[in-house]
């Protein structure tokens, strides 16, 4: 399972509801509390965990390959939210897939079948 530090996790578990559907699993503390932040997210049967930054644990941020439903309409989700094209969608041999940059710097390489 991937662990990902970004300097806003708040931000990152938003992106990743709006355009992957991911379902809070845990939050510590709970939003609007202070503290460093622990999460846990689902992204169909994956789950990813998360932290905000520090000086000990500077941002560390990941590429994740992750198939969805659709990737034109996970692309136009993902640029509705603040993620940037690294790599335009084509239709590759394994299915249609590309590259975006979310906000918090980590690289999502989706991919849906034909």
């Amino acid at each position: 399972m991937v662990y990902l530090i970004v300097q806003d996790p708040w931000l990152l578990q938003d992106f990743m509801r709006q355009v992957f559907n991911a379902t809070s699993l845990i939050e510590l503390p709970p939003r609007g509390s202070t503290g460093r932040m622990h999460a846990e997210a689902r992204i169909g049967d994956s789950t990813i965990m998360f932290s905000g930054s520090s000086d000990q644990w500077p941002p560390h941020t990941a590429g994740i390959f992750i198939y969805v439903e659709n990737a034109d309409e996970t692309l136009e989700k993902a640029l509705n939210h603040n993620a940037s094209v690294v790599l335009p969608l084509e239709n590759q041999s394994y299915g249609r897939s590309g590259g975006i940059k979310d906000p918090c710097g980590n690289v999502w390489w989706i991919t849906s079948l034909h």
